[in-house]
């Protein structure tokens, strides 16, 4: 578990629909995917085992988000070092 820094909390406020009352005093605590892991350990009731089931099912889909959108950034790098390349190609010929 880890307390959210003032950046993190900002952007989990921005993303998400928060109430208008209240405050908080301290940033939230955060759990890590291995620290959902160790707290399953402790918790044995059926509905505690239901929601680290689907809390380590929200892990995993994060994680291959990550995976694709990497993929996707990768190959928009490609694509523009590719076009620039064309850019460069073009002006050379126009030159001649």
């Amino acid at each position: 578990m880890f307390q959210l820094t003032q950046e993190e909390y900002d952007n989990l406020i921005s993303q998400n629909a928060t109430s208008s009352w209240g405050g908080r005093r301290k940033f939230p605590n955060a759990f890590t995917e291995y620290g959902v892991l160790m707290l399953s350990s402790v918790l044995k009731s059926a509905a505690a085992i239901q929601v680290n089931i689907k809390i380590m099912r929200v892990y995993t889909k994060l994680r291959e988000m990550l995976l694709t959108n990497q993929d996707i950034l990768l190959e928009l790098e490609r694509l523009d070092k590719k076009i620039v390349n064309m850019d460069f190609d073009i002006q050379m010929h126009d030159g001649k």
